[in-house]
């Protein structure tokens, strides 16, 4: 098999800036990584810990723990962060290991940026670095532990 960029964080043999939120033997969710450069606030991965190229591929098993971990993500941004709305989205086009978007869409943000990936050109939209990642990271922690009673 050839390098894949998810199987790479999950061994650790890169470094990202994404903190992880949960963890366990089907999951994995953290915030994206731009690389260091500044991010859209919350917005969340969601992966598959085996490599499987695409969500036909999964087990049953997996896709349940999938289908849950997404739930719970997007309960916990619209407690934790207040999303009005939450967006996920699959394209498996730029890494072809099962991952999914989830993006909370914050209360003020205009209309024509209402979408998965339009919240990023909005001006005003909430973007930073490792310390606010870190940030919101920990709050997602504590809702994941508080609520569904999960170890990070």
């Amino acid at each position: 098999m050839e390098s894949c960029f998810i199987c790479d964080k999950h061994a650790g043999s890169l470094q990202v800036s994404g903190d992880c939120i949960y963890e366990d033997d089907s999951i994995y969710i953290s915030h994206i990584d731009k690389k260091g450069q500044p991010t859209y606030l919350g917005h969340i991965m969601l992966d598959l810990k085996r490599h499987v190229p695409q969500i036909g591929d999964m087990t049953e098993d997996e896709a349940a723990a999938f289908g849950i971990a997404m739930k719970r993500t997007a309960k916990a941004l619209q407690e934790t962060l207040l999303a009005e709305h939450v967006y996920t989205l699959v394209s498996g086009n730029a890494v072809p290991h099962v991952h999914m978007h989830i993006i909370p869409r914050y209360a003020g943000t205009p209309e024509e940026y209402w979408g998965p990936m339009d919240v990023y050109g909005w001006p005003d939209a909430p973007f930073g670095g490792h310390a606010e990642i870190k940030e919101i990271t920990e709050k997602l922690q504590c809702f994941m532990k508080e609520n569904y009673h999960a170890n990070v």
